[in-house]
């Protein structure tokens, strides 16, 4: 059940700060936790992206001021007016963009960085993103364009002319086809089945998944990790695509889209705050 209640603003300890938060992002781990798969202590406040502005400050904090636009990754509690984050976990928000649409990047920013980084992804090279209608498909894009790969991307026709735009290709509309030719790397961002996930494997070289691990000899599964210097570099180089804003109250109807396969792209819930 997902519910708001009106809890004491918290207080920053030493080495950390108070955000008062300007937006969080949805992202499907949060289905996860409601199902069990990640066991948290109940009540748990949602949301692991935080964009906002630094309000209060901890002991022994210098990287920030009060009025500083921050962006991060906490381990829950952004889906709220304010949020308190270590200062590791926080970096400059980018001037390219409303503060708003940075709380699309930590999560998912660094998962397709990663990803990106462990299949070795390199000019020249044929990259498979399996998924890329998604919050992190998107950033995979745009990541392995970057890296001058020439880059495949499956999505649905929703999705497709936004996965152009972002950099890919190729587009696969995987609900009227399979792809099945073989490239250099296979990058894997969505749930799939054992068979699945070995089909698509044996189209590549390197095959890293983060979503099912998939047991084949050139395969590796990545489990994201905050890092404060990725995030700091990762906030300068990609876009986000928005596909809707909401408020808090419209938190429990993102998750029902959600769970109906209703969302693409980043769905930002803000507080009402400007940014």
């Amino acid at each position: 059940m997902i519910r708001l209640d009106q809890v004491p603003v918290p207080q920053p300890g030493v080495g950390e700060v108070l955000v008062a938060v300007v937006a969080t992002s949805f992202n499907p781990t949060e289905i996860a936790v409601r199902a069990g798969v990640f066991p948290v202590p109940l009540p748990f406040a949602l949301g692991w992206d935080v964009a906002g502005v630094v309000t209060g400050l901890g002991d022994g904090v210098s990287e920030f001021a009060v009025g500083d636009a921050v962006v991060g990754w906490v381990d829950g509690g952004a889906a709220s007016e304010f949020v308190v984050a270590p200062v590791e976990r926080l970096v400059a928000a980018p001037g390219s963009m409303p503060l708003a649409h940075a709380a699309g990047i930590p999560l998912a920013g660094l998962t397709a960085m990663q990803a990106v980084a462990a299949a070795g992804v390199a000019a020249g090279q044929r990259v498979l993103v399996n998924g890329a209608g998604g919050g992190i498909g998107g950033f995979a894009v745009q990541l392995a364009r970057r890296a001058g790969a020439h880059v495949i991307a499956t999505a649905s026709a929703r999705s497709a002319e936004a996965v152009r735009q972002l950099g890919a290709d190729e587009v696969v509309d995987y609900t009227t086809a399979v792809f099945d030719e073989p490239v250099d790397v296979v990058l894997n961002v969505v749930p799939v089945s054992a068979a699945e996930g070995l089909r698509l494997a044996g189209l590549a070289r390197v095959f890293v998944s983060v979503a099912t691990p998939v047991v084949a000899a050139n395969a590796s599964h990545v489990v994201a990790r905050p890092d404060r210097a990725q995030l700091a570099e990762l906030v300068g180089l990609v876009r986000v695509e928005v596909s809707a804003v909401r408020t808090l109250a419209g938190t429990a109807e993102v998750h029902r889209l959600s769970e109906a396969g209703a969302v693409r792209g980043k769905v930002l819930l803000t507080t009402g705050r400007p940014g």
